[in-house]
């Protein structure tokens, strides 16, 4: 485990792996952007669902309330969000095979993510330098994001169906990176699922702290933190 006195070592690092929302670009106004066009999709398909649903507050409402009723789904937000837009059917009267539909276009509208500007150059020189594993309890598709070239390999809470900071999923994109999991670095914005997980997988961590949040779990300490993408490599070179 990490302590106070750890510190980043390049020299160790083999291999990355990385978070995707909130550390290469920001997720809630993509969100809020596939909400809306979700939205809109119902006022011409199901609208009497949209008139229930009303805004995307109620929308997301009611995606909250069947997360604290199934946590089988808590590792798919896929199947999460196709299953709250079925209950918000079933409620208006309207056809719930409309669900997937819906789910489509709600989907294709959160691939297109805007990446922060730092994002690109720094994945790009960490593609150049080491095999990069994405490790992400989302729903993004790097192919139809476009960054699949940069990477190895990915896992998806969905798919391998325990997600951060369990340490089964780090230890299983270690694998994917062809090294063991303290050779890895990995990187990622969420203190918890991202650094303490990664931490009790035995890997070093950089921790992307864009906004200067404290660090809440001592005694465990990133080995480093950073304001950037772009500074974690200057910090690697």
């Amino acid at each position: 485990m990490s302590t106070s006195e750890a510190a980043l070592d390049p020299s160790r690092v083999r291999a990355i792996t990385l978070d995707l929302d909130d550390t290469l670009w920001p997720i809630w106004p993509t969100i809020e952007r596939a909400e809306t066009v979700l939205l809109a999709w119902l006022r011409e398909h199901a609208p009497a669902a949209a008139a229930l649903s009303g805004d995307r507050q109620a929308l997301r409402e009611v995606r909250n309330a069947l997360q604290a009723e199934r946590p089988d789904l808590h590792h798919d937000l896929s199947a999460l969000r196709r299953e709250s837009i079925r209950r918000v059917l079933q409620r208006a009267g309207e056809d719930p095979a409309l669900a997937e539909p819906a789910f489509e276009v709600f989907f294709a509208e959160r691939q297109r993510v805007t990446l922060f500007d730092d994002a690109l150059p720094a994945l790009q020189w960490l593609a150049a330098r080491y095999p990069v594993v994405a490790v992400s309890n989302g729903n993004a598709d790097l192919q139809r994001v476009g960054l699949q070239a940069h990477f190895r390999g990915a896992l998806s809470a969905r798919e391998f169906g325990v997600g951060k900071p369990d340490v089964r999923i780090f230890h299983a994109a270690a694998q994917a990176a062809g090294v063991a999991p303290e050779a890895v670095l990995h990187i990622g914005d969420d203190a918890h699922l991202d650094a303490v997980g990664a931490l009790n997988a035995g890997m070093q961590v950089a921790w992307v702290n864009r906004e200067g949040h404290p660090w809440e779990h001592h005694p465990l300490q990133p080995h480093t933190t950073v304001p950037d993408l772009l500074a974690l490599c200057r910090l690697l070179g």
